[in-house]
């Protein structure tokens, strides 16, 4: 019997987690890391040491591989082009993956679609960012669809968020400036930025679907998302106190900009609930999110194996929770470094707790692993993974 081998450009998490996701189903891992330190290179078997961006790596790395997926969005556009043309299956696709590659092109398809957005466009320099800010309505205003923008009266300023269109991840390209004076940084790395309107929200949303070739599509529940410091620190499964018409809404959004975009495999979907009641779509992720752990242990079918099964063009597995609550804890890098002598105090005091480590060196503020806690009673549920997540980094001792 012969099974699939699939080709994961990038190794990092995503793809170790990817990877164990493939283990049960007898699925076969070829991996295209940066250095045989990465975290899914300590794990998977067959690991290429080379550089995505050239292209005549991407294609010896590709023979041999039934599918090419990543846990990344940084491969160029006209590589993964160059793959199709020589027959090796990309998904998701060139065509889909600029949407979440170059922000500005994901910007003007959601306007094209009538998706709804924060107010944006492409600024030149300091002074075009502080142009847009005298546009926009000082937050919350969304566009409607078809190139329409509420017509309100209303006046605008500083603050604005300036994005560079691509490279950006966990806060970094992502700028909130109060001046034009604070707009110089994001111009310095060469690259077209684009500029929002910071929107007045309530709390951050994430959807997420898995979407199959075939066109098979399902949607896991909508969650919140809890940053610090632009860095994902808490995701709460479903999100609490969402209006379930709202949340419905949302799901519909997902599969909607996923069908539009001609995604294959993992969509999340990153969302503003603003002050008002509405959700304005901010980011879009097309690999396995971090919105989405705790699906290991909370869902009946992970997103990392959903993702396995979409590239594969096999039918979905059931995105349903397991638990009333499910609450996933980002365990950050801190100035203890000796995480595993931890082990005994998190797992003595809480026997269901779920802790996945990355095998990554311990570095401040480096995303090194994650918790997952789940159960009936949501405060109960979040403190234990608030406690774990911060015993594991240090910062709780008792």
């Amino acid at each position: 019997m012969t099974f699939p081998v699939v080709g994961m450009v990038g190794g990092g998490q995503l793809a170790r987690m990817t990877h164990e996701a493939g283990i049960p189903l007898g699925i076969k891992f070829k991996l295209l890391s940066d250095t045989p330190q990465d975290s899914a290179a300590q794990v998977v078997s067959e690991v290429v040491v080379g550089d995505y961006r050239d292209l005549d790596t991407l294609r010896a790395f590709a023979r041999g591989c039934d599918v090419i997926t990543f846990d990344h969005e940084h491969v160029p556009t006209a590589h993964l082009r160059a793959l199709e043309a020589d027959g090796v299956p990309v998904r998701p696709g060139p065509d889909a993956l600029v949407h979440a590659q170059d922000k500005g092109v994901m910007r003007a398809k959601l306007d094209a679609i009538g998706v709804p957005c924060p107010r944006h466009r492409i600024v030149s320099d300091p002074e075009d960012a502080a142009r847009f800010a005298a546009e926009v309505a000082g937050g919350g205003a969304q566009h409607l669809g078809e190139g329409r923008w509420p017509d309100d009266g209303s006046g605008g300023g500083f603050p604005v968020v300036l994005k560079t269109v691509r490279g950006g991840y966990d806060g970094k390209g992502v700028w909130v400036v109060r001046s034009s004076k604070e707009a110089e940084e994001p111009f310095r790395a060469g690259v077209p930025v684009l500029a929002e309107e910071k929107v007045d929200f309530a709390r951050e949303l994430a959807a997420n679907i898995v979407r199959s070739p075939h066109g098979q599509a399902v949607a896991y529940p909508v969650v919140e998302s809890i940053q610090v410091d632009g860095v994902c620190d808490t995701v709460i499964a479903p999100a609490p106190g969402l209006d379930p018409e709202l949340a419905g809404h949302a799901q519909e959004l997902a599969l909607r900009i996923g069908q539009e975009l001609g995604v294959v495999g993992h969509l999340a979907v990153e969302l503003f609930e603003t002050a008002d009641g509405r959700i304005l779509v901010n980011e879009l992720a097309m690999r396995p999110h971090n919105s989405g752990h705790w699906t290991q242990d909370g869902a009946i079918t992970s997103q990392f194996a959903n993702h396995v099964r979409a590239v594969l063009d096999l039918p979905l597995g059931d995105p349903r929770p397991r638990a009333r609550w499910t609450v996933m804890a980002n365990v950050l890098g801190g100035d203890y470094p000796d995480m595993y002598s931890a082990y005994l105090h998190c797992m003595a005091r809480d026997p269901q707790l779920k802790i996945h480590m990355y095998g990554k060196d311990v570095k401040p503020g480096r995303k090194v692993g994650h918790v997952n806690t789940y159960g009936d009673d949501l405060a109960e549920v979040r403190e234990r993974a608030a406690h774990a997540a911060g015993y594991l980094r240090g910062t709780i001792t008792e």
